[in-house]
């Protein structure tokens, strides 16, 4: 699911795109882009060596488009390539996609001579597990910092970051859900605080990382959230706390939004949840169950 630091040019996001689908066994199944976080994600599926093939290509066309020195959204980037995260499916193990993101790293050093970070179960060092750790500097911070402290230097690569294209955070994970609640009002403070008040790391909603962004284009102000387990916490508990937050400050939501696509498992715990049904189990979801006879 590659991270690309350009949520406005179409042309340079259709690019992006085709790069990825060209490589066969590679199936492109979503793409999100917003002008405010000048950010798009991409959701690509396929046999690992095609899926390699795809990052790789895909890395190297967003050096040639993306120049972050020209490059400003609210969201957090260190990257023309931001981050390039490796999701098990099917039979494919974490293991195997933390296998493939060192391929990947080390492919896009070699060959391209961006560096690499590695991150979450494929990161070298414990503190890079967090990908908020990694890129809390950012470009412009880190490309200085890099030249004077060696615990900033990339694990692949460097000392200094390509003068374009940064760097990119490569890691393997299991799936997660990238779920923002936008809010009839432009208090930053407000989006800010329930943030806070939220996010597992202050002691809020488990398995929640939260930041509170605007969004000018639409005059409103965003909670953005990866919810990394939704087994534990699901985007409805995410949905009624945010609300009950904001409605206490006398403000609406505005809307939800899915960045990316979203586990089946998930909908369907919000459908038993608010439907109030009782006894649901996922074969009661007639597709689920003719899955189960194929």
């Amino acid at each position: 699911m590659p991270n690309f630091s350009d949520g406005r040019d179409a042309s340079h996001i259709a690019a992006l795109v085709s790069a990825i689908a060209a490589v066969p066994g590679s199936y492109v199944l979503h793409r999100t882009s917003d002008p405010d976080h000048h950010r798009s994600v991409v959701t690509f599926a396929g046999e690992a060596e095609s899926v390699l093939e795809s990052a790789v290509r895909a890395a190297a066309l967003a050096a040639e488009l993306i120049d972050l020195n020209r490059h400003h959204g609210v969201h957090p980037r260190l990257g023309a390539l931001d981050v390039l995260p490796f999701v098990p499916l099917g039979d494919t193990s974490l293991a195997d996609c933390v296998a493939l993101a060192h391929r990947a790293g080390e492919r896009i050093w070699r060959e391209l001579q961006i560096p690499v970070y590695f991150y979450a179960a494929a990161a070298l060092r414990p503190d890079r597990l967090p990908l908020e750790e990694v890129r809390r500097a950012e470009f412009e911070a880190l490309r200085e910092l890099v030249l004077i402290d060696e615990t900033k230097a990339p694990d692949l690569g460097g000392p200094g970051l390509h003068p374009t294209a940064g760097a990119v955070i490569v890691g393997a994970r299991p799936i997660l859900i990238a779920y923002n609640i936008n809010l009839e009002s432009a208090d930053l403070a407000l989006a800010k605080s329930i943030a806070r008040a939220i996010r597992a790391s202050n002691g809020g909603l488990p398995c929640v990382k939260a930041l509170g962004l605007p969004l000018a284009s639409r005059g409103q102000v965003q909670v953005s959230m990866n919810l990394t387990d939704f087994n534990v916490t699901p985007p409805h508990v995410v949905f009624a706390e945010v609300g009950r937050l904001a409605a206490a400050a006398g403000v609406a939501v505005a809307e939800s939004e899915l960045i990316g696509l979203i586990p089946r498992g998930a909908v369907e715990m919000a459908c038993a949840h608010f439907l109030k049904l009782a006894d649901f189990r996922s074969a009661s979801v007639i597709e689920n169950c003719l899955a189960g006879r194929s």
